[in-house]
């Protein structure tokens, strides 16, 4: 395992193994296998949404041998058929009038659940922007501009949710409220590192992340409560306790830390020891890449260090890339030699990052030296934040088919011992 050649394979293998852990189709089927829905007397009604929506609902339905009423709701060019279910498609990441439609359709399909029924959520990354349903008078218009300024206003999007959640119908344990008293099972694919159900779609089945009067406090203290638009300041001001949210059963079926194990577990099936050193590799990406090279040190034995999250990146100039090619590129250059083979890769399990056709990147001590031999300029290239060039010049793309899930990123540290250990 001393040679680069066999540790980019590795990695390869590494990357593809947290990708199929993250399969929305197989890890339903497991997951309904292990933790079936309950048995009812009456009618099943399904309501799959999300990138992975269509998938999922193929597995569910084959699962289930079909359904009462089954709802897919995916973004604008995934329409894909699903035998058995109504398909729409809506607008991602910025919601549309297709969005409250079909919404407004699942609203209409939980109605009709009553005692004795259940519903069968399938919830993946996306479901909130594709099932924007805007809380009575609150208009879509209102909803764009009350989010658009909660971004400007630079709060995490977890204080984000938390307003959106109290200006919508099915987010934040809307859609177990509405499906009442009918059985609410709901099989989430989580795309939110830490895996808090509430945040996953804006936890339609799971519950609020606080309350109203925690949210207007956020924003009063934020400055923000005057960007807001009248009728959602309105909306936070007339809110009640909406209570309890049913209880539903919510069963996390594939997340970045799934994935992150199923990497371990392929390592070692490899004969390499691995480790899971940080599963929540979040924030600015330089800093990510500074911990990332921090672990750079001498060994006796090829060892994989794993990483998962979702990394910022800070545009400074005009080129093209994204966030796991641009950690890629800084730990290419900031690695110490050691005088041992190393390889690193950090991919989105999704099979894009940023706007281009690459996944990622896997990158190794050469890379700086096949960037110049090419003829560019490494640090002038990132400083444009154009990674993308500068890790086609070296030919160190990941380049992978769209994955159909997306779990967010993954990164592997593979280490050899030096040549003359």
């Amino acid at each position: 395992m001393s040679e680069a050649t066999d540790l980019r394979d590795l990695a390869r293998r590494l990357y593809d193994a947290a990708v199929a852990a993250a399969d929305p189709a197989r890890a339903l089927t497991r997951a309904m296998a292990t933790d079936p829905p309950r048995s009812v007397t009456g009618r099943t009604f399904l309501v799959a949404f999300g990138k992975a929506a269509p998938a999922m609902a193929r597995a569910a339905l084959d699962r289930l041998g079909g359904a009462d009423a089954a709802l897919v709701v995916t973004h604008h060019g995934n329409g894909a058929d699903v035998p058995g279910a109504r398909v729409l498609t809506a607008g991602h990441p910025e919601p549309d009038a297709d969005g409250v439609a079909a919404a407004e359709e699942v609203l209409t399909l939980l109605d009709e659940a009553g005692p004795g029924d259940r519903v069968i959520a399938l919830v993946s990354g996306g479901g909130s922007a594709l099932l924007p349903a805007p809380a009575p008078p609150l208009t879509l218009a209102n909803k764009r501009d009350a989010t658009r300024a909660l971004l400007a206003g630079g709060l995490a999007i977890e204080e984000v949710n938390l307003v959106r959640q109290h200006l919508s119908e099915l987010k934040g344990g809307g859609m177990a409220r509405r499906a009442a008293p009918a059985e609410v099972t709901a099989y989430i694919l989580s795309d939110v590192i830490g895996d808090d159900l509430r945040a996953v779609a804006s936890g339609p089945t799971a519950g609020p992340l606080g309350t109203a009067d925690e949210a207007r406090a956020l924003l009063t203290r934020a400055g923000l409560w005057s960007a807001l638009p009248a009728p959602a300041r309105r909306r936070l001001e007339a809110a009640a306790a909406p209570g309890p949210v049913p209880k539903a059963r919510n069963v996390l079926i594939g997340s970045n830390r799934m994935s992150l194990e199923a990497m371990e577990a392929e390592a070692t099936t490899q004969r390499v020891p691995a480790r899971i050193v940080d599963a929540a590799l979040v924030g600015d990406v330089a800093r990510a890449a500074k911990r990332i090279v921090e672990r750079f040190e001498q060994t006796d034995h090829p060892i994989a260090l794993l990483f998962g999250g979702e990394t910022t990146v800070r545009l400074a100039g005009h080129g093209t890339g994204g966030r796991n090619q641009e950690l890629a590129l800084r730990v290419a250059l900031t690695a110490p030699e050691t005088g041992a083979a190393w390889v690193f890769l950090s991919g989105g399990t999704d099979g894009r990052d940023g706007p281009t056709d690459a996944a990622g990147a896997i990158v190794d001590a050469g890379t700086p030296v096949r960037i110049r031999a090419a003829g560019g300029d490494a640090r002038a290239l990132l400083a444009d934040n154009d990674s993308y060039a500068a890790l086609e010049l070296s030919g160190d793309l990941l380049r992978v088919a769209p994955t159909g899930t997306n779990v967010a990123d993954v990164q592997a540290l593979i280490l050899a011992p030096p040549a003359d250990g």
